[in-house]
C-alpha cells in the first residue's frame, strides 16, 4: 500500500531520530559495540495484527545505515498471526540498535489503530455503514494516524479544517440555531458540502429546509437512528457519531445510516506488541 502521497517520510524520521538521539547519540551502544560489528535481526509481532506503517518503520534504519540489508515481508493493510515476521534486517549493529526504539514505536502505533479499526469495520460487516475515522489523531500524526485507520479499513472523512464543512454544536450555538447556522455557510459559497450535527429529531426538517447537504446524528440510540432514517428518506446521507463501542456499533449500523464515525480508532487504540528480535552476530 502506498503511502500518503505528499507525506514527508524523510522530515519525519529526522524529527523522531533527533527526539531519541538528543546530542550524544546513542552512547551504550556506542561504549558496548564496536564500531564495524554487524548484526541479522526479525522484527516479529508478538500478537495477531493489522500492520500499518512498517515501510516507515524500514526508514529509520535506512537513515542511520543507508547501506542495510532490508526485507519487507508483507505489505501494509495484511492481517499478520502471532509470531509473524514482518521484516527482516542486516547491517550496522549500532545504527540498528540506534534506529530499533524509534522504528518499533511508530510501527505499534500505527499498527495498534489500523488493528483495533479492522475490528470496527469487521463488527459491521454486511450491513451497508461505512466506518469513518474522525481529527482526534495525535497532533503532528495526523497524516500518518489516518493512513493507518485507512488500512485497517476505515474511509478518512475531514483530514483538515479546510477540508469540508462541518457545523457543529458549538456553531449551531452561537448562530442561535441549525438553521441559521446552515443558512450562513451556504452563503458563504465555499464550493463544499455544508454537513451539520444535529442532537434531536426536531432538528433534522430544519437542517434539510436550510440546505444541508449530510446530516450528522449525535449521540441518537438506535431508535432515534431509524425515526431519523425514515424521516429524511435517502434525501441526504446520515452519519452517526458519539460514544460508539465495538459492544453498540452493530447495533447502529442495522438501522439503515450510511456512515458511523468513531474517534477511538486514532484517539484510543493501543499500541500492539511486536519485537525487533537478534538472529546472528559476527
Amino acid at each position: 500500500m502506498a503511502l500518503p502521497q505528499g507525506l514527508d517520510v524523510d522530515g519525519f524520521v529526522r524529527q523522531v531520530l533527533a527526539e531519541d538521539l538528543g546530542s550524544g547519540g546513542d552512547v551504550t551502544s556506542n561504549a558496548t559495540v564496536a564500531a564495524d560489528a554487524r548484526f541479522t535481526a526479525e522484527m516479529n509481532c508478538r500478537q495477531a495484527i493489522v500492520v500499518a506503517g512498517l515501510e516507515v518503520a524500514a526508514a529509520f534504519f535506512r537513515a542511520l545505515d543507508p547501506d542495510i540489508e532490508l526485507e519487507l515481508l508483507v505489505d501494509d493493510g495484511e492481517r499478520a498471526e502471532h509470531r509473524t515476521a514482518l521484516m527482516r534486517l542486516a547491517g550496522n549493529a549500532r545504527a540498528m540498535l540506534a534506529a530499533e526504539r524509534s522504528a518499533l514505536n511508530t510501527l505499534q502505533h500505527l499498527s495498534g489503530i489500523a488493528t483495533l479499526t479492522r475490528r470496527y469495520v469487521d463488527a459491521i460487516e454486511g450491513t451497508g455503514a461505512v466506518l469513518l475515522d474522525t481529527r482526534k489523531t495525535i497532533p503532528g500524526l495526523r497524516e500518518l494516524d489516518k493512513y493507518a485507520a485507512r488500512m485497517g479499513g476505515a474511509h478518512n472523512h475531514r483530514m483538515r479544517l479546510d477540508d469540508g464543512v462541518l457545523i457543529k454544536d458549538n456553531h449551531v450555538a452561537v448562530c442561535g440555531g441549525v438553521a441559521e447556522a446552515v443558512r450562513r455557510a451556504r452563503a458563504a459559497n465555499t464550493g463544499l458540502l455544508v454537513q451539520v450535527e444535529v442532537d434531536r429529531i426536531d432538528q433534522i426538517q430544519l437542517a434539510l429546509d436550510a440546505g444541508a447537504d449530510r446530516l450528522l446524528l449525535d449521540n441518537m440510540d438506535p431508535a432515534k437512528l431509524r425515526e431519523a432514517v425514515r424521516l429524511v428518506g435517502g434525501r441526504v446521507p446520515l452519519e452517526a457519531s458519539g460514544g460508539v463501542t465495538l459492544e453498540t456499533i452493530r447495533f447502529l449500523a442495522e438501522t439503515g445510516i450510511d456512515f458511523i464515525s468513531v474517534g477511538r480508532i486514532t484517539q484510543s487504540a493501543p499500541a500492539v506488541d511486536i519485537g525487533l528480535d537478534y538472529a546472528v552476530s559476527r
